[in-house]
């Protein structure tokens, strides 16, 4: 398909390739691109209006809660529980999942988010970004359950993010390849400019922030030490997640936030960022893993349940886990 091809036409035309469908996936997609739309207008203007800074409140994880951060949660919420797609929400600035109110109609979807990645570096204007992704809902009766959340997620149905950067881009994936469209402010549209994007096997980049290498296990040191030994690989590290992994996503290499001494079960949520960047990288040819097992084979047990992860270009991801296993 032509670049310049807008978001609503690219869905529909692959939702015209599958009979059986409904449409309602297409319109909850167009939604998430519209919220979408209302972040990145209020992240241009983060320093010319009063939303930047802290709330004065943490989030679930004890976190210190940006005013940008409470807003993104607020605008996809706000967009997206009234349209009749979703059953319930939940979000990483949330303590518990969100029924859809019952005075809207309920849809067959459910959505998991981190509304606003890399609020740490909104202050210093770095790039930021939304994450998400959608299971079917399994449970019956009105109301949405936890365990509609604790799937697998190798039952992902879609998963993407918002990059808010020199640009605002949108990349998704429904199991049909990983698609980048990138927003054109001239007319307010998300244009196709990264059609069936493909990851090479090996790249020239890692990522991991090596600020942690004294509480690191000794495999990850010894991995460390060897790239910086061999120096066929380049550092590139900017602490937002969504940034990383775009970059590792069009360039390739590996990125790195695994368990270490302080918090052996890693630090990023499984729910609303590992599953959904699995999701899109392996969709694109790489791999992901947890360093004992593939991130979407994971079953989660609770809604905010943390993992390390490993992720990027199939060859780098294989030499990783050598150094785990102590096969270097």
């Amino acid at each position: 398909m032509d670049n310049g091809t807008t978001l609503t036409r690219f869905i529909l035309e692959q939702e015209r390739q599958h009979p059986e469908a409904t449409g309602e996936f297409t319109a909850l997609i167009n939604d998430i691109g519209i919220a979408a739309k209302l972040v990145a207008r209020e992240v241009s203007k983060a320093g010319l209006v009063d939303i930047l800074g802290l709330t004065g409140r943490k989030n679930v994880h004890g976190e210190h809660v940006q005013k940008l951060d409470e807003f993104a949660n607020e605008v996809f919420i706000k967009s997206l529980e009234y349209t009749g797609h979703l059953a319930a929400i939940a979000s990483e600035e949330m303590e518990d999942f969100c029924p859809v109110p019952e005075f809207f109609p309920r849809g067959k979807y459910i959505l998991l988010m981190d509304p606003l990645d890399g609020s740490s570096n909104i202050d210093v204007n770095i790039s930021i970004g939304t994450i998400f992704c959608i299971f079917k809902r399994r449970s019956e009766g009105n109301v949405a359950s936890l365990g509609d959340f604790l799937q697998p997620g190798s039952a992902i149905v879609c998963a993407g993010y918002v990059i808010y950067g020199s640009s605002t881009m949108l990349v998704y994936s429904t199991g049909h390849g990983v698609h980048g469209f990138t927003l054109d402010p001239s007319i307010g549209e998300f244009l196709l400019s990264h059609e069936s994007i493909r990851m090479p096997e090996r790249g020239k980049i890692y990522s991991i922030n090596e600020g942690n290498y004294t509480i690191w296990e000794d495999w990850t040191k010894e991995y460390i030490d060897d790239i910086k030994m061999k120096k066929e690989k380049s550092l590139r590290y900017v602490g937002t997640l969504v940034a990383d992994i775009h970059r590792t996503l069009l360039k390739g290499g590996i990125f790195l936030y695994p368990g270490d001494k302080k918090n052996p079960s890693g630090k990023l949520r499984l729910l609303y960022e590992c599953f959904p960047m699995a999701y899109l990288i392996e969709q694109a040819g790489g791999y992901a893993y947890d360093g004992q097992q593939r991130i979407l084979d994971k079953t989660p047990v609770e809604l905010h349940e943390r993992s390390p992860l490993i992720i990027g270009s199939k060859q780098d991801v294989e030499e990783v886990l050598k150094f785990i296993k102590g096969g270097n």
